[in-house]
């Protein structure tokens, strides 16, 4: 009797860990997701920056009017500063990888620790099994002799 009450101190004691595992991990993946997202985004808005030519569209603006209107000289735009860009689009490409994969490794712990989990509350459950069949027998065999 003892020995279950320990097996199922034991396995109280597992569960807890196992909860307390699993939420740290939903708390991380979601930062980690949230991160990856945002980086994502960032690297979307600069790549679209960088490549856009907005030239072109004040060309045809100038060209569709030239013959109607006489128009002022353009004046100086800001220009790109494509390697700084380019920079920056680097450094946010290696952040995209550490969190992509910090997260596959999150994930993958996350598994490890769920199939370790199930393969020591089965082996518990076996041995709670084994231990009740012995209190049984042991039960049985106690009464069959005091007759």
């Amino acid at each position: 009797q003892n020995e279950l009450a320990a097996l199922a101190k034991q396995q109280a004691e597992l569960d807890s860990i196992r909860q307390e595992e699993h939420a740290d991990f939903v708390t991380a993946k979601a930062d980690l997701e949230l991160g990856l997202s945002g980086v994502r985004k960032a690297l979307q808005v600069l790549r679209e920056y960088y490549a856009s030519d907005s030239d072109a569209a004040l060309v045809q603006g100038e060209a569709k009017f030239g013959a109607l209107m006489q128009q002022p000289a353009l004046p100086e735009k800001h220009s790109q500063a494509a390697g700084a860009g380019s920079s920056i689009i680097g450094i946010l490409e290696v952040c995209e990888s550490d969190f992509a994969t910090n997260l596959a490794k999150e994930e993958q712990e996350e598994a490890d620790a769920q199939d370790e989990y199930e393969k020591i509350t089965q082996e518990n459950k076996i041995e709670k099994t084994n231990m009740e069949q012995d209190v049984k027998y042991k039960t049985k065999e106690s009464k069959s002799l005091d007759k």
